[in-house]
This record gives structure tokens, C-alpha cells and sequence, in this order.
């Protein structure tokens, strides 16, 4: 009986210490965020509403002078995404946020956003799911972002649409 009720006290600490172990992801069940998780989280979802509003004053404040951006159609740094913005070239008009992580390293964060997105490319409204995983440093006190990359994902799009000129992926 003692080695039955030691081996579920092992067992439980063993299952205790894997959950604490494993990495935080959009779509898992919900966990609560801590108050540095919860305004990266909030910093996140506004850097969209910055985006859709072409607002490339809070955006160049946010981006690290060496950010890096990878797309589908290649990867450049902070001046270009700001000029491609700026200038329509990429509009993210809408991002529905399905899901959203971070995990925090020291002075470094990881938050993956699961997303689809609606944006206009060279004059064309497209569709994609994607994944994008942000980087985030602290500098100062201040998050700011190094890196956003875009992943396409093979689940269908959730975003519903009313134009039939959309592509979806």
C-alpha cells in the first residue's frame, strides 16, 4: 500500500511538473496569462489595428531598427515594411484573431497569433490563414518587436466574406 500511494505521489508531481514545462500555444486551453503575458498579448492585437490603419507612427515606434519581416513573397527590414504599408503596397486590412500565445524568455518573448487575414496585395483582396509568429525584446523597459514572420496555414479560412473577388487559401 505505501508503494502504491508513493507512486501516485511521483506520478502527480511528475504530470505537475510537465504542464509547467510545456510551451503556452493559441489554440490549447486557455491558461491564465501573467500581467507582462496579458500587454504583449494587448500590444499584439493592437500592432493589427495599427496596421489596418496604415498608423506607421506607433508602428515605427514599436519595430526594433533591425526588425525583420518575412512574407510570402519575401523578407525585408523595418524601412521597407513601413514604405510597403505606407504606400498600400501590403494593406492588412482585418486580422481575425482565432488564438494568441506568448511565451517569455528573459528579455525576449515569443507570441504566435493564429489569424486569418484579409488584405489587399499589389490591388488585389486576398484571404490566408496564417500563423505569425512575433519576437519581441525588451529594450528599456519597452517590448519592441524584432521580427514577424507569416506562415501559411492548410486550415480552411474561418473568415466569413462577402466578395467573390477574394482569394482564399
Amino acid at each position: 500500500m505505501k508503494k502504491l500511494i508513493l507512486g501516485l505521489f511521483l506520478y502527480a508531481a511528475c504530470v505537475q511538473q510537465l504542464l509547467h514545462a510545456q510551451a503556452k500555444l493559441p489554440n490549447a486551453m486557455a491558461t491564465s496569462a501573467t500581467k507582462e503575458e496579458g500587454e504583449l498579448l494587448d500590444l499584439s492585437k493592437t500592432k493589427w489595428t495599427w496596421m489596418a490603419d496604415k498608423n506607421v507612427d506607433s508602428l515605427n515606434r514599436l519595430f526594433a531598427e533591425n526588425c525583420v519581416f518575412v512574407h510570402m513573397g519575401g523578407s525585408w527590414g523595418k524601412n521597407q515594411e513601413l514604405t510597403t504599408i505606407k504606400s498600400g503596397g501590403i494593406w492588412y486590412k482585418k486580422a481575425a484573431v482565432y488564438g494568441a500565445s506568448v511565451n517569455i524568455f528573459g528579455n525576449t518573448a515569443i507570441l504566435l497569433n493564429d489569424i486569418d487575414l484579409l488584405a489587399v496585395v499589389g490591388g488585389n483582396e486576398v484571404t490566408h490563414a496564417f500563423m505569425v509568429t512575433e519576437v519581441y525584446v525588451k529594450e528599456a523597459g519597452k517590448w519592441k518587436m524584432g521580427s514577424l514572420t507569416f506562415s501559411t496555414l492548410l486550415r480552411p479560412v474561418k473568415m466569413n466574406s462577402n466578395s467573390n473577388n477574394r482569394q482564399q487559401h
